[in-house]
């Protein structure tokens, strides 16, 4: 049996990637640091998928779990893992994955000392731009130039897209996890070595920049769009946000700017590209995976700079002589949320109390004064 690690045992890892591994044939090791998790894994050596709305379980077998973070012995165990594994993958979060970069190296260092020679992707499955790129940097920091060498013969760490709505959740079945029915994984087909066929589910593509835009400008977008209205509506949930009919109809005028972007830029077919922004309406519709306005909305901030999900196709799209009147009003809902918990939602509603809202918009966007973006979110706002 094939070998995969797999660091991250949350409900991603569990639902999503370690599924469609375990799927695969593979054997699943997780990797993680809370002991109790790794502890349920080793003690039940299998566990429940369940798709939201749906009654059916799909049951995960040939899996373990090491917790990387238990003593010296559970760290060599992690180190001989990578050793011997066919694929790495990791769902722990963009900003953690500084943290495998020793432990990656020591154990690919011990793959070429046990003569392992056979081709090994290392994918980081994270919501982010060249995130497996990222993973690698971090690990050749800790590498000798010699090793990196042999290394770039044997490895390769093709970036990814990937989304799937795992709900807020709790349960009395240990280790069960709910997640939606759609998921994508695409991963950059130049980037990769060997042979990734095998893995239903998981799509080589030949221009991921175009998948990643598509997911960011259509899912990203939109989610952010009906969470930053519903906010000023004061609707808690993103299911009943979309059942206001001024709230569906912006966000529809949302992704119809977008799709003009996506469909000139990468030639998406536009029935096709339909299909999938009504796909994204239906999943952000199902009271099943419904997600909190509070949450989705949350670090307006980074949501708001210019190369983020409302900025930046507005900005394309006003190069280009269309005016983004729907991307301009989710903005200016945007630096209407004041949510006293969020730290840049304060950060913001500062900055626009003490210097207005014409400063606070180039100032946290990037437009300049007299453009017509300038002009459209000033009078939303």
């Amino acid at each position: 049996m094939k070998n995969a690690v797999h660091f991250g045992a949350g409900n991603i890892g569990r639902g999503f990637i370690g599924l469609l591994l375990s799927k695969a044939g593979y054997h699943v090791t997780f990797i993680d640091v809370i002991d109790s998790l790794v502890d349920d894994i080793n003690n039940q050596k299998k566990y429940n998928v369940q798709i939201a709305g749906k009654p059916e379980k799909i049951l995960v077998e040939n899996i373990s779990a090491i917790d990387s973070d238990r003593n010296d012995v559970a760290v060599d165990a992690v180190v001989e893992a990578i050793a011997d594994a066919d694929i790495i993958t990791t769902a722990i979060g963009p900003n953690n994955l500084k943290y495998l970069g020793e432990n990656l190296a020591k154990g690919l260092t011990k793959r070429i000392a046990k003569k392992n020679m056979k081709p090994l992707n290392i994918i980081a499955c994270e919501n982010m731009f060249g995130s497996s790129t990222a993973l690698k940097n971090f690990i050749y920091a800790k590498l000798s130039d010699e090793m990196k060498n042999e290394l770039d013969r044997l490895v390769g760490f093709p970036d990814a897209a990937v989304d799937r709505i795992v709900p807020n959740q709790s349960h009395g079945e240990k280790l069960l996890v709910t997640v939606e029915e759609y998921a994508e994984w695409d991963v950059d087909a130049k980037q990769a070595v060997g042979d990734l066929s095998g893995i239903q589910g998981l799509n080589l593509v030949d221009n991921l920049n175009a998948y990643i835009d598509r997911k960011i400008f259509t899912v990203n977008t939109g989610h952010a769009a009906i969470a930053y209205l519903a906010y000023q509506h004061g609707i808690n949930d993103i299911s009943n946000a979309l059942r206001v009919p001024e709230i569906l109809e912006t966000t529809r005028d949302v992704w119809a700017e977008t799709s003009a972007l996506l469909t000139a830029k990468y030639k998406f077919a536009p029935a096709s590209h339909r299909r999938y922004i009504q796909t994204v309406e239906n999943r952000f519709a199902n009271p099943y995976l419904s997600d909190e306005v509070i949450r989705v909305a949350r670090n307006p901030k980074r949501k708001l700079s210019e190369n983020d999900r409302i900025i930046y196709p507005a900005n394309q799209l006003a190069l280009h002589d269309v005016n983004p009147e729907a991307l301009g009003k989710v903005a200016a809902a945007a630096f209407k949320f004041d949510f006293d918990a969020d730290t840049e939602a304060v950060e913001i509603q500062n900055y626009i109390l003490e210097n207005g809202i014409d400063a606070a918009i180039t100032h946290f966007t990037g437009v300049n004064p007299g453009s017509k973006l300038f002009y459209i979110i000033k009078k939303n706002f």
